[in-house]
């Protein structure tokens, strides 16, 4: 109930914000868009010339992307902490947060909400709807209740990983480069692994589970693919839970080793 509270209070400042340069908020909301629908059109352009890829249809394919956009609007409102970096360790911020009683990783990801990503997810769940529809796939109340399972475990993944990612500053003042080619290797997740080959299969699965955040947990919602993939959706939940749980246990480790910004 504390972090609730201390969440509202941040939600509120960063309204009183935003009303303030409205603009610039629309201007994030339609950037968010354009870059998304981006996205599907690569995959429209692609199915323009093939049939199926890797055994999956077209609309497959796009129903997979719509699940991937869920979890990562969620993960993008909550976890905007990209250039962590050089704003709490190389220009000292972090020093200020930690005189705060609340945990540290809290009040960063607090500072840093950003809701407009949020619409990603809504759109996400639009072309889920659709593709559902035009599939003729069966609906039931255990489908929300997995769906909401999955969600869950994919947001928490995501959280793991780039928690890690930005707890490396810890131990180095220098920016890594690391988070944008994370950001890179997480786009092959909303792909069916099976058209890569074994070691990235293996990478993108159990390594960097980013197939967990896409195809994966989406496999599982589909009546045909009842292969390995979609068998492995119910452990969504569980890896994310192990891969943030490893993600904290990094942060914490570099904030007791933290020494300040000095000069």
């Amino acid at each position: 109930m504390r972090y609730a509270s201390l969440f509202w209070e941040y939600i509120k400042n960063y309204a009183k914000t935003r009303l303030t340069y409205r603009a610039d908020f629309w201007i994030e909301v339609i950037s968010d868009l354009l870059f998304q629908g981006m996205n599907l059109i690569f995959i429209l352009i692609v199915f323009q010339h093939t049939a199926s890829l890797g055994g999956w249809s077209e609309l497959e394919v796009v129903f997979v992307y719509g699940f991937f956009m869920i979890p990562y609007g969620i993960f993008g409102t909550l976890f905007s902490i990209w250039n962590f970096s050089e704003r709490y360790i190389v220009k000292g911020e972090m020093d200020r947060v930690l005189t705060r009683p609340a945990h540290s990783l809290f009040q960063v990801l607090f500072e840093n909400v950003d809701p407009p990503s949020l619409i990603g997810s809504f759109v996400g769940a639009g072309i889920m709807a659709y593709c559902w529809s035009q599939m003729g796939l069966p609906f039931s109340v255990m489908d929300v209740v997995m769906l909401f399972l999955f969600i869950i475990g994919a947001v928490l993944i995501y959280a793991g990983l780039y928690t890690a990612l930005n707890a490396i500053s810890f131990y180095s003042d220098a920016p890594t480069g690391i988070v944008p080619l994370m950001y890179n290797i997480q786009n092959y997740g909303r792909y069916p692994v099976n058209i890569y080959n074994k070691i990235i299969r293996f990478m993108l699965t159990w390594l960097l589970p980013f197939a967990f955040v896409g195809v994966i947990p989406a496999s599982y919602f589909l009546e045909q693919k009842s292969d390995d993939i979609s068998q492995l959706a119910l452990l969504t939940p569980v890896m994310g839970l192990i891969v943030f749980g490893l993600g904290l246990a990094f942060w914490n480790h570099g904030v007791k080793r933290y020494r300040g910004a000095g000069s």
